[in-house]
């Protein structure tokens, strides 16, 4: 039974490649006092301490009502407090006074893309990754392509994780959906070689070794297969993927 990854999107997206908070960075020249409350409301941000957050940053806010980052990092908040509107109230607001800024475009494609805009969020993913300053383009490029496939459309999920390994070679969520995509093209050789590419820059998991298995019974390689169902059993038991191993009869 094949597990078709292709909704991996919210267990991934926010995670190595989303601009999270931790990634903001505070650029361009703003007063001591709006600086200082920006990287405290940053702080708490990433410790889930919203209310102080929130507080931190409507004073940087305050000492400062010109400076993009304080309005990406709002953006960010109140995306995750539930509040699409206001985030991309933030988000907008950032963006009108610095329009190429990488980081607010990259945040506000997966605010869109959450939200089901996807050729908003895919303009927003592009505008980011075309920026010649952008330090980590592959980023953008990867959540474009997890948002395409979130939207159903194959093809462009394919060229944008292409576009992102051809800049870093070693993206894991670009990596693992380009194995998932492979085998579900029954390229099973190439579906295996992205795989052994993720697994040297990520972890694997429940889901990881259950398409591992599914690819080495394709190949015909039964140790391989049994090593991954070994990992799968005592690493994992509880999930469903170890369900659909035994449910399979494989070993």
């Amino acid at each position: 039974m094949r597990i078709r990854c292709f909704l991996l999107f919210f267990l991934l997206i926010l995670s190595s490649c989303a601009q999270t908070p931790d990634s903001i960075q505070v650029t361009g020249q703003t007063n001591r006092v709006a600086e200082t409350n920006l990287n405290l409301g940053v702080e708490y941000l990433k410790r889930g301490n919203y209310e102080k957050a929130l507080d931190k940053l409507n004073r940087a806010l305050e000492a400062d009502p010109k400076y993009p980052p304080t309005y990406n990092a709002l953006g960010i908040l109140y995306q995750k407090l539930g509040k699409p509107n206001e985030a991309e109230g933030y988000f907008k607001h950032a963006l009108r006074i610095n329009p190429a800024e990488p980081q607010t475009l990259n945040n506000y494609g997966q605010l869109l893309c959450t939200e089901e805009r996807y050729e908003d969020a895919e303009q927003a993913f592009l505008k980011a990754a075309g920026n010649p300053l952008y330090e980590s383009p592959e980023i953008s490029l990867t959540n474009a392509g997890t948002c395409a496939l979130k939207s159903g459309n194959v093809e462009a999920a394919e060229t944008h994780f292409r576009e992102a390994l051809n800049i870093n070679p070693r993206v894991a969520i670009a990596l693992l959906q380009m194995s998932q995509l492979s085998y579900d093209n029954d390229n099973y050789l190439s579906a295996r070689a992205y795989l052994q590419r993720y697994l040297e820059v990520g972890k694997h998991t429940a889901k990881t070794l259950w398409l591992g298995i599914q690819i080495e019974k394709e190949l015909g390689d039964r140790d391989t297969l049994s090593s991954y169902a070994l990992s799968l059993r005592n690493n994992f038991p509880r999930s469903e993927e170890a369900r659909l191993l035994q449910e399979s009869g494989l070993k």
